[in-house]
Order: structure tokens, then C-alpha cells, then sequence
């Protein structure tokens, strides 16, 4: 379990997380969501130690995540950040190697290869592993990091908008991937999510901030309510149930025609 005790992270005048005390269960999918500068991709660079709070304490399975050094860190905690694409000549087979390298420190053994070939066969990239980086789209490129993740092998993945750059059907696809982690292998995973219909979808919890504040913590039932997220978003947010599944529904087309008609040009 990752325990956060009253973090305070702040960028010069600005409190961007404000006394934040939550604990994010084993074994789960952790969706954080909410509008954009909500403190987010802050909340998950701390609980990574990427990043450092002014104030407060993030656990690690009972254990000050100060306790760690880097390396011991690695092997229990991977984070897959925002921007990841690099202009090396690289292939997809050897980015995913780089997950290794917490545990071989770069002399690959019999293990090392058969986790770098799991997390090629999970991300479903077998068939473009000897490509290189430059050559792929930006989804491919994406799920290469995500594969590289994989490979480091760790109890909890940190993924920040992992579905970026990636089209309806492999965004499905990685989240069924997530899901599949969790049940094969306990996986832990946080991730920061825009879209909350694949939070409600996919995820077993979710954390809602707005304004560095956390608005709701809990089960996608407990979270996933029309005016909780009416107040984060600022909108009207209406939810249906499908297949026994909370789907947002965000759209007013009555708006949308309103909109059309008053402020839209309209050729004729």
C-alpha cells in the first residue's frame, strides 16, 4: 500500500497540492483524474520521488519512501512519465531492455531476456522489436515505453496519460492489459487519466482532485456520481449505467445547437 500523509507540494506563490492524506490500495488500479493544473501529474512525480513535496510523507508498503536509495526504488516502483519520446536511433527491443537495468545494470541474464520478451508479447510488439523509435507512429511509440515499464517488473506502475497518442482501440487495448496485470500478477497501478470514461470503465478507485485538493477518494461508485463530477468539471456531467458499467455523458447537443446558432457562422 502507497500511504500519503499530508503533502504539501508548492511552485513559488503557488500551492499547487494542499495537505493531501490518502492511501492507494494494493493490488488495484488507482485512476487519478480531474481538470487540468489539478495537481495530477504533481501527486504522481511525488509519490515516484521525481519530485519533492515541501511538506509531508509518502509510504511505500509501511516503509518512508525516503528509506529507499534509487536503485532499491526501481525494483519495487516503475513511473512512466508524459513526453517520453527521445530522438535516438534505437530499437523497440532495445528500449524495453532499459526496464532491466535496476536489476542487470545493463549485463543481461536469461531473466532479463525473458521479461524484455513478456513485455514485448503484452504490448503486442513482436512483430516491429527490431525497428527503430523513429520509424514507429506515436502510438507505437507509447506502447514501446509502456512495454519498457513492464520489463522493469516492479509491484507498482505509475503511468502519466498513458493513453496519449493513441487511437480508441489500443487505448482499449492497454487498459485491458492493466486489468490483466492486476489479476495475473498483483500489479499496483496509478495512473493519471483524462478520459474518466475509461477511469470508470477500468479502474477499481478513484481520486479526484480539483485546485490541489482532493474532492473524492474511493471505489468508481463512490466517486463516479453526477454532482461530484459536475464540481470538479465545472459542467453538467449526466451518468448512465451500461452493462453494469457508470458511462459519463458530457455532451448536451441542445447546448451544441444553441452554440450553432448564435455564435457560428453557418455557409449556406
Amino acid at each position: 500500500m502507497i500511504s500519503i500523509r499530508n503533502i504539501i507540494k508548492r511552485y513559488r506563490q503557488k500551492t499547487v497540492l494542499k495537505d493531501l492524506t490518502l492511501n492507494i490500495e494494493k493490488g488495484k488500479i488507482t485512476a487519478i483524474i480531474g481538470p487540468n493544473g489539478s495537481g495530477k501529474s504533481t501527486l504522481l512525480s511525488i509519490i515516484s520521488r521525481l519530485k519533492d513535496c515541501d511538506s509531508g510523507e509518502v509510504f511505500l508498503d509501511k516503509r518512508s519512501l525516503k528509506a529507499y536509495n534509487s536503485k532499491e526504488l526501481a525494483k519495487h516502483l516503475a513511473i512512466l512519465r508524459q513526453s517520453n519520446y527521445i530522438n535516438l536511433k534505437i530499437t523497440v527491443a532495445e528500449l524495453v531492455a532499459f526496464g532491466r537495468f535496476p536489476h542487470s545494470q545493463g549485463r543481461l541474464s536469461v531473466d532479463d531476456h525473458d521479461k524484455i520478451e513478456q513485455a514485448l508479447h503484452y504490448m503486442e510488439l513482436k512483430t516491429i522489436k527490431d525497428r527503430f523509435l523513429n520509424e514507429l507512429s506515436g502510438g507505437q511509440i507509447q506502447r514501446a515505453f509502456i512495454a519498457m515499464t513492464l520489463a522493469q517488473d516492479t509491484d507498482y506502475i505509475l503511468l502519466d496519460e498513458p493513453l496519449n497518442n493513441l487511437d480508441m482501440k489500443h487505448s482499449v487495448q492497454i487498459m485491458q492489459i492493466l486489468r490483466r496485470l492486476v489479476k495475473d500478477f498483483n500489479k499496483t497501478i496509478i495512473l493519471v487519466i483524462h478520459d474518466i470514461n475509461f477511469a470508470s470503465c477500468y479502474a477499481d478507485n478513484i481520486i479526484a482532485l480539483k485546485e490541489g485538493k482532493i474532492i473524492a477518494n474511493g471505489t468508481v461508485d463512490e466517486v463516479v456520481k453526477e454532482d461530484i463530477l459536475s464540481e470538479i468539471y465545472d459542467m453538467p456531467i449526466k451518468i448512465e449505467t451500461y452493462q453494469g458499467r457508470k458511462i459519463c455523458n458530457y455532451f448536451d447537443p441542445q447546448e451544441q445547437v444553441h452554440l450553432s446558432n448564435s455564435t457560428l457562422p453557418i455557409n449556406k
